[in-house]
């Protein structure tokens, strides 16, 4: 069974980051203090839903016909998506290292 990669704190709520990579291959190991790709950051569906939305050739008419929902339903969906991500990158912004860094 496939598990996802938490992104939030199971006791604090904050975002996660990674800390270690690791190859299974050659043993080498990578460390240091990494944030998550902005993609990563985004919720199981909100990810399949971007997935759909490459895979239909960014169509909102086709991915409404696959979701079996309007086309405003999908906009509206598409529209709170784009406010996430923008939020998450304004997020990153502020918690980045400041200009005199």
């Amino acid at each position: 069974m496939k598990t996802n990669l938490p992104c939030l704190c199971p006791s604090c709520g904050s975002s996660l980051k990674v800390r270690r990579l690791a190859c299974d291959r050659c043993g080498t190991a990578v460390e240091g203090d990494y944030e998550l790709p902005l993609l990563a950051r985004l919720d199981s569906g909100d990810q399949q839903f971007i997935l759909n939305l490459l895979t239909s050739g960014g169509s909102l008419k086709e991915l409404a016909a696959l979701y079996g929902i309007s086309y405003p339903t999908v906009r509206n969906r598409l529209d709170a998506l784009i406010e996430k991500v923008q939020s998450i990158q304004n997020q990153s912004r502020s918690h980045g290292p400041s200009a005199e860094e």
